[in-house]
């Protein structure tokens, strides 16, 4: 029997500022890039958690295994899920391990009811946020991506603008993101070198725009986050 593979999809979701994904694994290894997010997913029917990734992951599937995920934005799934996102780092875990028995139960017997469990999963998880966006937390996120730490004295003028210590900062980064804030910054920024990078953009142009100090220091923080430089991983 022939499996048909659905290329990557993507939408916005009903969860504010999250996205709702779907493929089908052509099968063999895959790698996904650190990204700073959390996700929800439901692969072949079970729910699982992928915590935030401070490198890259590298697993494989078998040609036809379905998925579908709601990526939420950094710092935003640790409220939802009730677990500080650096017991999450570099993870991947089913949801039952993370809520009670009866609740993770009740979610995937909605979603799997359904005709389209993607449609469903994004419908029943925006059903159970109820908590507001941290705000210091999405402040943090908004400076970091507007490149406030791309200086060396990045993280002190951040903690002072919030009335925190760089200690007190680091801590709270931890929780919503998984790692401090210059690793934030590493990964979120390299993720935007390597955008530009796919337009055809020359590696030493995309470093001078996206603050790094040289093509080199690109590569080596690509190659240090992804186990390969941006020609590689671009191929």
């Amino acid at each position: 029997m022939t499996v048909a593979v659905e290329p990557y999809r993507e939408r916005a979701a009903r969860v504010p500022g999250a996205d709702l994904w779907t493929r089908t694994a052509e099968g063999g290894e895959y790698r996904i890039l650190p990204d700073g997010c959390m996700d929800v997913l439901l692969i072949d029917g079970d729910l699982v958690v992928a915590g935030p990734d401070s490198h890259a992951w590298t697993g494989s599937a078998p040609r036809g295994t379905r998925y579908a995920g709601i990526r939420f934005a950094p710092g935003a799934a640790p409220g939802f899920l009730g677990v500080p996102a650096r017991e999450l780092l570099n993870d991947r875990v089913p949801l039952a391990d993370l809520w009670s028995p009866t609740r993770s139960r009740q979610l995937l017997d909605r979603i799997r009811s359904s005709p389209d469990p993607a449609v469903a999963l994004d419908v029943e998880v925006a059903k159970l946020v109820d908590e507001p966006p941290d705000r210091l937390i999405s402040y943090v996120l908004r400076n970091v991506r507007g490149g406030l730490l791309r200086g060396s004295a990045g993280v002190s003028k951040l903690a002072g603008t919030i009335g925190l210590s760089e200690r007190q900062l680091h801590r709270r980064c931890l929780d919503a993101f998984g790692y401090g804030p210059k690793m934030l910054d590493r990964v979120l920024w390299m993720n935007v070198a390597l955008d530009h990078a796919r337009t055809g953009l020359a590696l030493a142009d995309v470093a001078t725009l996206t603050g790094y100090a040289d093509q080199a220091h690109l590569t080596r923080d690509v190659k240090a986050l992804t186990g390969l430089p941006p020609k590689t991983l671009l191929g």
